[in-house]
């Protein structure tokens, strides 16, 4: 029984799967380095500069998505155990969540309600298609939850997927400037900033200036994804 089984599995799919885990994996090395090597300069960004190439071949040599998720599968189910990850950091630095709880709460509600209101009015605006406008809905939401959210709503998860990333890079690469513009000096907003609006990649982007940036940018994140996932189908529910 045990050789059927073996004997059906399609071993291409198996092998291209595996050249798109090894070559992400590989670029992403490259751009790290890179990114030390920049000073951690926010433009030269990890992902950013990993994922342009690995763009760059789907398009040219006409590669399905769908294939290169056959190995990018892997990379999205390690999210959930990064998420859970972040325990850690939390239980290091929670005297200082714990102390800041109000003005994050407050924080909290005007980020989420901003970047959901904003996704929807700017959809709308430019003549996205209502499954695009539900796709794009939970982009500031980390990945996971962000494509659960967008099935129960009727969107597409994979759309969703590539707004998350699109907005985290432009999140992590933006931010440093827009804290500088306005004077954002304190770790603890300048994370909780990261998590709301920037999801996993602003959260990567945080923990980059310090554990404590990077605690209150999970928090920030974690909160962010409960918040929007309960409350966002039951809005869309209720307004459909």
């Amino acid at each position: 029984m045990s050789d059927i089984g073996f004997q059906l599995i399609d071993w291409s799919e198996v092998g291209e799967g595996t050249f798109w885990l090894l070559l992400t994996i590989a670029l992403y090395v490259v751009a790290r380095r890179l990114q030390q090597k920049s000073g951690g300069n926010p433009l030269v960004n990890s992902v950013l500069v990993a994922a342009l190439p690995i763009m760059a071949l789907l398009y040219f040599f006409d590669v399905p998505v769908s294939h290169y998720a056959l190995g990018g599968f892997w990379l999205l189910w390690l999210l959930g155990p990064a998420t859970v990850a972040l325990a850690v950091p939390l239980y290091i630095n929670f005297s200082h969540v714990r102390a800041a709880w109000r003005p994050m709460a407050l924080a909290l509600v005007a980020g989420s309600v901003v970047a959901v209101v904003s996704s929807i009015v700017i959809g709308h605006m430019l003549g996205a298609s209502i499954e695009t406008v539900r796709s794009l809905a939970p982009k500031t939401v980390t990945t996971p939850i962000a494509m659960g959210i967008a099935r129960e709503i009727g969107g597409i998860p994979e759309l969703t997927a590539a707004f998350v990333i699109f907005t985290g890079i432009i999140g992590a690469v933006s931010a440093a400037f827009l804290f500088r513009l306005v004077g954002i000096k304190d770790e603890r907003a300048r994370g909780f900033a990261f998590g709301v609006a920037a999801g996993g990649i602003g959260t990567a982007r945080a923990f980059q200036e310090s554990m404590l940036t990077g605690t209150f940018a999970g928090v920030g994140m974690t909160l962010n994804g409960i918040i929007t996932a309960i409350v966002l189908p039951l809005l869309w529910l209720y307004f459909a």
